[in-house]
């Protein structure tokens, strides 16, 4: 197998990222020609580590492993140039770090190229995945791939790239609004210096709380690797800082902490867990270091900081990650031997389940697994008082399944992390509607909102008054059917059959009106100490 040159770089170990490095083949010496491969990964969170030729048209790439770990191989993320047209060729990335990954289930990477510049995903007849003979019977990602055009720079990546500096650009965007419920800080300083935002949301007379004020801390991006965490993070940033309704009733009454990059040069160095020095920083927040995990240590010190703070109640610590395995966005939670604080800790996931697209309840779980004993959410959990609820919510690399369409499978986009993001804060509105500390919006409101049901609440009202008009000569008022849901709905069938009905019928309208109003005063409660579920009704 022929070694690979470069004209502009010899760094091709597997101890770097390749920086444009040109395949010859076998004999060839002298300038290269077109349709000689020249891959690079050298660029804000590149990674591709070797490149060997096997023949004219197959190609062996390799992850480059996690700086200092070399055990972790997913991320890649290179760019191909110098093609001719209609160069055929295959890929074989070799040397994945975990067989068990979601190119298992048919997940195929993501393309795009200079004049093309969306991301795409590549067809599923291109993309194999396969244990190979060839590789010592290692599972093998094969790419078959057509350079339709000889000008075009392409990129390949697992997943769509999200880098610091994009980070830093949006902040930076957001900061030159002058908006007055948007404030950013510096948190601290990565290994590397570089920037550790804090950014709060709120109303400007909560910048400087007077009383009690509720507290939501979101993280992201603990794992350099999980880009979708990044999109979920800024979807939830504007929606929070937008002129929305729902985000307006949040921020008049909770002040929202967020972390949006907590791992900022594993990131920039195209990482998959770990950060500059192979550490992986969700797996030490119960031994931190201010020196190994300057990172962690500046989030630690302040969620314990606000925690200790008697004008803050501390209510969620949401985590962000993703998932290269599992379908769907779902939530890891803890068990708790109180069974009151567990049922308290169970409400938002509910609601979750409820608003965020492609939710999968199944893959939610709840546990105290040892191995994960040193991430946030466990640490937290135990460190804080009881009040405090920590999860980390898990979004998919893949995609998810929409049950409410007839072709129930579709691919996760940047779009559509961002639409996640805007769904958790439609769900922490919810919370904090259930526990009776944000007013509901106004019907004026609602309409232009995100179509939000009220949660656990017995709102007797018509489906149009123009529907009741127009049917009124039908039947009275009083014949109406109820819905489960409390929503009057209008009967289709004649008059004469449902003033037919037996006495019972109506004995069990009654019933049902006064069930549905013991759970509206139920609902009134300024807080909730345990959750029936049976009382709460969910659209």
């Amino acid at each position: 197998m022929p070694e690979s040159e470069s004209e502009d770089s010899e760094n091709e170990g597997t101890m770097g990222n390749v920086t444009r490095v040109v395949m010859r083949p076998p004999g060839h010496s002298g300038k290269a020609k077109k349709g000689h491969l020249c891959f690079d990964a050298s660029f804000e969170t590149g990674n591709l580590g070797l490149v060997e030729l096997v023949s004219q048209y197959e190609y062996d790439l390799y992850i480059r492993p996690d700086t200092c770990n070399p055990r972790l191989r997913l991320w890649f993320n290179f760019t191909v140039d110098n093609t001719k047209p209609d160069q055929r060729v295959v890929f074989n990335i070799v040397n994945f770090g975990k067989k068990k990954n979601c190119f298992l289930e048919g997940m195929t990477p993501l393309v795009k190229s200079t004049s093309r510049p969306n991301w795409q995903r590549m067809p599923d007849e291109n993309v194999f995945y396969h244990s190979s003979p060839y590789h010592s019977g290692n599972y093998v990602l094969s790419v078959a791939f057509n350079f339709d055009r000889e000008e075009d720079v392409y990129q390949f990546a697992l997943c769509y790239p999200y880098s610091y500096s994009r980070c830093q650009t949006h902040l930076d965007i957001l900061e030159k609004k002058g908006l007055l419920h948007f404030q950013r800080e510096l948190l601290g300083e990565s290994l590397q210096n570089r920037r550790v935002d804090l950014i709060t949301i709120t109303h400007p007379k909560n910048m400087v709380p007077e009383g009690k004020r509720h507290v939501v801390v979101i993280l992201s991006r603990v794992h350099p690797g999980e880009s979708p965490a990044s999109y979920v993070c800024q979807g939830l940033i504007d929606f929070l800082v937008s002129n929305h309704s729902v985000a307006r009733a949040l921020r008049e009454k909770v002040i929202f902490k967020i972390i949006p990059m907590l791992n900022p040069d594993g990131v920039f160095l195209g990482n998959y867990r770990c950060s500059q020095v192979g550490q992986d920083l969700n797996r030490n927040w119960s031994k931190i270091s201010k020196w190994m995990h300057p990172t962690v240590h500046a989030a630690y010190s302040y969620i314990s900081s606000l925690d200790q703070d008697k004008n803050i109640e501390l209510d969620i610590v949401l985590d962000l990650h993703a998932h290269s395995n599992l379908r769907g966005a779902f939530i890891t939670g803890n068990t708790y031997n109180d069974v009151y604080r567990y049922e308290r800790h169970i409400v938002f996931p509910k609601l979750l389940s409820q608003t965020v697209l492609g939710y999968e309840a199944t893959h939610s779980v709840f546990n105290r697994d040892v191995n994960k004993s040193g991430t946030a959410r466990r640490v937290l959990c135990d460190t804080m008082r009881d009040s405090v609820n920590c999860y980390s919510l898990i979004v998919s690399y893949f995609g998810y399944n929409n049950h409410s369409i007839t072709s129930n499978f579709k691919y996760y986009t940047e779009d559509t992390y961002f639409k996640v993001g805007r769904n958790v804060v439609e769900a922490l509105l919810e919370y904090y509607r259930t526990l009776g500390i944000c007013e509901r919006i106004k019907k004026k409101e609602s309409k232009s909102s995100t179509s939000l049901r009220p949660v656990g609440s017995a709102i007797w009202r018509c489906r149009s008054s123009r529907v009741f008009e127009r049917r009124r000569h039908s039947a009275p008022l009083a014949h109406r059917t109820l819905t489960l849901l409390g929503v009057l709905e209008q009967p289709k069938v004649a008059s004469h059959r449902i003033l037919s009905r037996p006495s019972r019928y109506y004995k069990g309208l009654t019933n049902r009106f006064k069930s549905f109003k013991k759970a509206q005063e139920y609902q009134n409660q300024p807080a909730l100490s345990i959750i029936d579920f049976n009382r709460m009704t969910f659209t």
